[in-house]
């Protein structure tokens, strides 16, 4: 992902929220798993920086026949 700082000053930590919807071979979606990790800070005023994520669902949370979306993405700069 990468993310941009379009303010003025540094952004020095936050978070970004991944929403990852579990997903039937109908395609009903069965629940969303939120998870949460630091971004990638600091990060200087007018710059950007990237950086990789791997998200996780328990195996169980998918059985044959479904499959998982990473659907939505937030993030908050403190």
């Amino acid at each position: 992902m990468e993310f941009r700082n379009t303010g003025g000053s540094p952004a020095r930590s936050g978070t970004v929220t991944f929403a990852t919807h579990i997903i039937g071979a109908l395609g009903i979606d069965w629940a969303t798993i939120t998870t949460s990790q630091p971004l990638p800070a600091p990060v200087d005023a007018r710059s950007t920086r990237s950086k990789t994520y791997t998200v996780c669902v328990e195996s169980w949370r998918v059985p044959l026949g479904m499959h998982v979306e990473t659907q939505d993405v937030s993030a908050v700069w403190e």
